[in-house]
């Protein structure tokens, strides 16, 4: 795997967007955390090892990362993997909540709902403007 030009993985001290993997992926992160090879992992979950080798590589590239070894090294620095608490900040908002399956943080409610209102506030101008235009 080669890092796409330009590409960084998540920063190491917090605080950049952390990149949302689906589920799949962090299975597959997670296995090659504990040592599996993609052949375990396949067997162990019924999947074809080409299919894991495929999450492993999109897993990687949405990190930054060079290899599997790197993604995971990504992914723990991000909090992706290791399971500690999160700073608000260190994530996309609203929607890294709800891409996690997780109760979106005050902070994220906050800046979700006036984004909302700002989006029904611009659809109605719009409305509006096309209402007198005809």
């Amino acid at each position: 795997m080669t890092r796409a030009s330009g590409s960084t993985g998540p920063s190491p001290a917090g605080g950049g967007p952390v990149p949302s993997l689906n589920e799949n992926e962090l299975v597959v992160l997670g296995s090659a955390a504990e040592g599996d090879t993609y052949a375990v992992i396949a067997a162990r979950l019924g999947w074809n090892p080409k299919s894991v080798n495929k999450m492993a590589y999109r897993a990687a590239r949405k990190l930054g990362a060079r290899n599997i070894t790197h993604a995971v090294f990504l992914a723990c620095q991000a909090g992706i993997l290791d399971g500690r608490p999160r700073r608000h900040g260190d994530h996309a908002g609203y929607a890294a909540h709800v891409a996690r399956k997780e109760e979106p943080c005050e902070a994220c409610w906050i800046g979700e709902r006036a984004y909302r209102t700002e989006r029904r506030r611009a659809r109605k101008a719009a409305e509006t403007a096309k209402a007198d235009a005809a």
